[in-house]
């Protein structure tokens, strides 16, 4: 091979070398962006999983509330119903007693005539009154007692009237405080749906963020593959060269040696010519007999 050849073969191999070097560094870089990329791509992914967790979770418990919320209704509707119906009793129940006070000419409930009779005896007891007042007390006493002999056949009326009087407003309360209960459960229930509806926005623009994120890395990862194939296809041409390379030393190695063995070969017949001429050997010539032994 010529010198010319050997020169650019071996300018040839730096070229590669250094081709394969800035390649590799190349590929370093693109692989750090590429799993950077990856990682982003990974964490909005996550947090897209986080909310969709989280909304289940919230629809769960919106569908539960929304459930006891139509039990709690129902209840309520029965409750009203029952108020109803007693509010029912008690106009009837007035209705008879009204009659029945018309009909007895009684103007006032049973009960406040008994407890006016066991006032005035009270103050009879008590006060130590004048014979002829005491008189008129007595006298009082006794119609108030003929009236309430009379009316006692409608005392259970009022009793009845009373009663469910208060059990209205047991019931009252039972579906008021269902109520209550309704409208707290109700502003919860619109609360979470309220976070659905934030969540699934906020899930939307994760998406969008997720595909720019995937596209990305998908680019970096074409543009690392790119770069790897050129990588390779120059590690090909580099050991191709370097095969070269070694062929061409291995033959200047072999035109040295033959040049080293042409010029032993001409000193060791100069000093055999010298031995036969009896003539004096140099150092330089005993070193030549020396590389023929």
């Amino acid at each position: 091979m010529r010198e010319t050849n050997k020169k650019e073969l071996f300018d040839r191999l730096n070229k590669c070398r250094n081709e394969v070097s800035a390649l590799r560094n190349e590929l370093n870089a693109l692989n750090d962006k590429k799993e950077s990329l990856f990682q982003n791509k990974e964490k909005i992914s996550k947090e897209i999983i986080g909310l969709i967790k989280g909304i289940k979770g919230s629809k769960r418990k919106r569908d539960e509330i929304t459930d006891w919320v139509k039990e709690a209704k129902e209840k309520r509707r029965q409750l009203n119903e029952e108020i109803k119906s007693k509010i029912e009793g008690i106009k009837e129940l007035n209705k008879k007693k009204k009659d029945m006070m018309r009909k007895h000419m009684i103007k006032e409930d049973p009960s406040m005539i008994k407890a006016e009779i066991e006032k005035l005896e009270f103050k009879i007891e008590t006060e130590g009154l004048p014979y002829n007042q005491e008189q008129k007390l007595m006298k009082k006493i006794k119609d108030m007692k003929k009236v309430y002999e009379e009316s006692k056949q409608i005392s259970s009326v009022f009793g009845k009237v009373h009663e469910m009087s208060k059990e209205i407003d047991r019931t009252r309360e039972k579906a008021d405080e269902i109520h209550r209960r309704i409208q707290n459960k109700a502003k919860t229930s619109q609360e979470e749906h309220e976070d659905l509806i934030e969540s699934s926005k906020d899930i939307d623009g994760l998406r969008e963020k997720e595909k720019e994120a995937m596209a990305k890395f998908l680019e970096a990862k074409a543009k690392f593959q790119e770069v790897n194939d050129k990588l390779q296809e120059k590690l090909i041409e580099l050991n191709k060269i370097r095969l070269e390379a070694g062929e061409a030393k291995e033959e200047m190695h072999n035109v040295k040696r033959n040049r080293d063995r042409m010029r032993l070969s001409e000193i060791q017949r100069a000093v055999e010519e010298k031995m036969k001429r009896g003539e004096k050997l140099t150092t330089e010539d005993l070193i030549a007999m020396q590389g023929m032994d």
